[in-house]
């Protein structure tokens, strides 16, 4: 089954007619099935768990501040879009959810806000280090280049294991996307991707393999490193392949050079 787990509707509207541009462009492509989310900060009611960003970096501050982009929308405007969608006959099998910035001081926080909910899946995201993001233009300034690199792996896949365990979350988005900028540890992460691949088949959490990082940011790996997808395999991690993609055109990309390495045969 060709798969494609992971796509944003970020730069749209919360409206039908966009999310069939995505449905349409999937199944032109072969696909057998798609998982529709967005971003947290899309919506109103989370912008309580993004304090921590905000208050780490004027950079920050400014960039959740955009309302045309950031908690502009509820998450039951996104419900009546997606109970629209699913009324269709639709082409492919599309589920829908959401990709949560997890932050573990917030996480009574997130369970309550989610808990009304009942989405397709949820999937679980580190996108900073104690509130400085790691994967944005200035994070170099902020993080990269102000800490210690070997640090902020450690802290990362602490986050990450705190995310699985849990028990918030269907899958892990991108599980090795801190690597984007090309910064890597001193030390061997073999023992780490061992602890994640454990953690991720206890919990039943998907592991994403995810391409955004190659076609998004020019990372050289078509997806997760060989080495963790080596391991994830190893422990039968369930892996998904994903786009992560954020506008109809990049529904797909690269998913068919990788999905047969993500296969179990």
């Amino acid at each position: 089954m060709l798969v494609d787990g992971h796509m944003h509707l970020e730069n749209g509207p919360l409206t039908k007619e966009y999310v069939m541009q995505f449905i349409n462009e999937a199944y032109k492509q072969g696909f057998d099935r798609i998982q529709i989310l967005d971003h947290t900060h899309r919506f109103k009611e989370f912008e309580v768990i993004y304090q921590g960003v905000k208050d780490a970096s004027d950079y920050q501050k400014e960039w959740l501040a955009n309302k045309k982009m950031k908690f502009k929308d509820s998450l039951s405007s996104y419900v009546r879009l997606i109970n629209e969608v699913k009324s269709e006959k639709l082409p492919i099998e599309v589920l829908f959810g959401l990709e949560v910035c997890y932050v573990p001081e917030y996480k009574d926080e997130i369970e309550r806000i989610l808990e009304p909910y009942q989405f397709d899946f949820l999937v679980g995201a580190i996108h900073s280090i104690d509130g400085l993001l790691y994967d944005m233009p200035w994070s170099k300034e902020i993080l990269w280049d102000k800490y210690n690199v070997d640090d902020i792996y450690r802290r990362y896949y602490e986050l990450i294991f705190d995310l699985v365990k849990s028990n918030l979350f269907t899958q892990l988005a991108h599980p090795d996307t801190i690597k984007m900028f090309g910064y890597y540890p001193s030390y061997d992460l073999k023992p780490t991707y061992h602890e994640l691949a454990q953690l991720l088949v206890e919990h039943h959490v998907k592991g994403e393999c995810n391409t955004g990082c190659y076609y998004r940011y020019h990372h050289p790996d078509k997806g997760l490193s060989k080495e963790l997808l080596d391991i994830f395999k190893e422990h039968h991690v369930d892996i998904i392949t994903a786009s992560d993609a954020h506008k109809p055109e990049d529904v797909g990309t690269c998913i068919k050079d990788i999905y047969k390495l993500c296969r179990y045969d």
